[in-house]
């Protein structure tokens, strides 16, 4: 049995283009929110892997009202090819993460932004929802058929969510997903592979304990260090090992076939620029790690959800 590379994993880009026929870009906002991790309501120090600006997106700015960085999104992706439909992508920091009143004007300007815009995304903290926040972002799917919350779980081992210096554990992350399923709000969840100190074991118990939990999608990320952010400071005194690009595509292959195939990816590897990352360095290069997943799949004969529908 053959499948092309589309086939063998499910990715959330192929999901949406085919449900909705064309292609769906997502238009990333920083709302401003800050992280009970930052304000001194848990630390103040924030995850060891996490910089300034919240996210990888540093290109959208606080300083510019929602509909003023979705503008500007929407001329960036005119450069190349423009997408007609759109999801409001709350990305940076903790975007529950204030009272419900202040979270429903913020999410009120995304969605009335334009008649193009067909999801809401938003990204938080498992120990940063309730009921009360999850009815209101359930009250949004009345009328958007997208409507999703990324959740920073990064690992079913609490060893190893005490190391990133998260601040909750997984207890947090199964509660947090329950109470989002029972309003009928889709799921996903941030994957960090190659936390140090963690073994193989531990990253396929994480990959069993999501399945469990019946989420919707997954983002899969390498652990990597950033500048200027506690994970620099202890990489500069301990030097401990980050994954080669090897081994990060042959564990990701080991993920992919374990996880249950009706789950979308939405990324397969970290994204960093070359002004802010510190190691590994070939985490500079998406492509070529995506192409190198591909590759083995194709050598070994899997796809997602191989092993997952044999039971193993």
């Amino acid at each position: 049995m053959t499948k092309s590379f589309t086939k063998r994993i499910n990715l959330f880009g192929d999901y949406l283009s085919e449900k909705y026929q064309g292609s769906i870009l997502k238009l990333p906002i920083n709302s401003g929110m800050s992280c009970p991790n930052r304000d001194g309501t848990l630390d103040n120090t924030g995850c060891i892997f996490c910089c300034e600006n919240g996210s990888a997106a540093a290109s959208c700015s606080e300083n510019l009202s929602i509909t003023d960085q979705m503008k500007s999104a929407i001329e960036s992706f005119k450069r190349g090819k423009c997408s007609h439909k759109y999801i409001a992508y709350f990305q940076a920091y903790t975007n529950t993460y204030a009272d419900s009143s202040i979270l429903k004007q913020m999410y009120d300007e995304a969605v009335s932004f334009s008649s193009d815009i067909i999801g809401l995304m938003i990204g938080t903290r498992p120990d940063c929802i309730d009921e009360e926040k999850s009815q209101l972002i359930s009250s949004y799917s009345k009328k958007l058929p997208e409507v999703w919350v990324e959740l920073g779980m990064q690992s079913a081992n609490d060893k190893s969510l005490l190391f990133l210096n998260r601040h909750h554990n997984h207890d947090d992350s199964i509660n947090a997903v329950k109470i989002l399923q029972n309003y009928g709000i889709k799921v996903c969840a941030h994957f960090i592979t190659g936390i140090p100190h963690e073994n193989y074991e531990d990253i396929i118990h994480s990959v069993s304990a999501f399945n469990e939990m019946k989420i919707d999608g997954i983002k899969l990320h390498h652990f990597h260090v950033i500048k200027n952010t506690p994970a620099e400071k202890m990489y500069e005194k301990e030097k401990f090992n980050l994954l080669s690009m090897n081994e990060y595509i042959s564990i990701t292959c080991d993920i992919i076939e374990r996880l249950n195939p009706e789950i979308t990816v939405h990324r397969l590897s970290a994204d960093r620029d070359i002004e802010s990352l510190v190691a590994p360095v070939w985490g500079l290069h998406k492509g070529s790690v995506q192409k190198g997943i591909e590759d083995e799949l194709k050598r070994r004969g899997t796809w997602q959800g191989f092993l997952f529908e044999r039971g193993i």
